[in-house]
This record gives C-alpha cells, structure tokens and sequence, in this order.
C-alpha cells in the first residue's frame, strides 16, 4: 500500500501545481481518516478528514431525502476561499482547498480528472 500512497501523494501535488488557485489537497476515508494529505503546515489532517466525511454525510442525506441524486461534489464558499470536495470511487473523497480568486471552472475538471486517476489506484 505503501507505493500507492506514494502514487497518491504525488498526484495531489501535481494538482496543486498545475492547477491555479489549489492551495491544499486530501484523499480521506468515508469514515473520516486521511489516507494521503498534501496540506500545508499548521492544517491539521485529522480535523480535515474529520470534518469532510462530516459533511459529506450530511450533503448525501440531505439529496437522498430531497430526491436530488448522487452526490457529485460539494462546494463551500467563505469570504477566504473555497472547501471542494468529491467522490473518489466508493470509498473515499478528494478534498481540496482553493483560493476564493480561483477559476471553478478549471478545478472542477481537474479534480475529476484527478478523483478518476485516484479511484483506479485504489481499486487495484
């Protein structure tokens, strides 16, 4: 498991590289425990991981329960930036964190491009 976590964190990076605005990235289980973190200093990746599944499980509920679908992702807007978060296969959720100056645009496509490559790397 060890190299696929060196896979994992190395796509992270790739992201926030070559993707403008992506200030921090995670990979956390459902069940709220980081598997690969690329946060910065001082971000703790517990609390991170913690507080995705946290939300995660309440935006799932709350589309099941207004008929709304599967979740696809989940945006959280604050006066500093954006909290992004997406599926990841089945079990778990990439969490990035954005400048609020960011194109959503473009992290969108990235994010899912990178949740596919990530959701293959977790199913081998």
């Amino acid at each position: 498991m060890s190299s696929k976590v060196g896979q994992i964190k190395q796509i992270l990076q790739l992201l926030e590289i070559n993707t403008p605005g992506i200030e921090a990235s995670a990979i956390v289980s459902l069940q709220g425990l980081p598997i690969v973190s690329a946060m910065p200093a001082g971000v703790n990746d517990d609390v991170v991981a913690a507080m995705t599944a946290a939300v995660l499980s309440v935006g799932e509920k709350a589309l099941q329960e207004l008929q709304k679908g599967k979740l696809v992702k989940i945006l959280i807007e604050g006066e500093k930036g954006y909290i992004i978060m997406t599926t990841v296969g089945q079990n778990a959720i990439l969490t990035v964190l954005a400048k609020h100056s960011s194109n959503l645009g473009l992290i969108f496509l990235t994010m899912k491009q990178t949740a596919q490559k990530i959701a293959a790397l977790l199913t081998d």
